[in-house]
């Protein structure tokens, strides 16, 4: 445990970005599966509706750190690869 007042704040800081982080990441994996659920039950609409709540759960995890910007453009694409797939 921390001990000088530097360290104690540290950890509080740390804790609290960590749960936020945890957030972001839990959103982006829920709003990924989501699609690729629709993808999978080949259901367009749905899918093509959802594109705007996923692309900006990506953009917000990549905007953080969470995730780095090449792997949110790989995400990115694939799924727009898929859906057009169905198409």
């Amino acid at each position: 445990m921390a001990t000088s007042k530097s360290a104690k704040k540290s950890y509080k800081q740390a804790n609290r970005k960590r749960v936020l982080n945890l957030r972001v990441l839990r959103n982006l994996k829920s709003s990924v599966k989501e699609v690729k659920d629709a993808i999978q039950k080949k259901d367009i609409k749905t899918a093509e509706s959802i594109i705007p709540k996923v692309y900006k759960s990506i953009d917000k995890a990549s905007k953080r750190g969470i995730i780095k910007k090449n792997n949110a453009s790989r995400k990115k694409s694939r799924i727009m690869a898929a859906i057009a797939k169905l198409k």
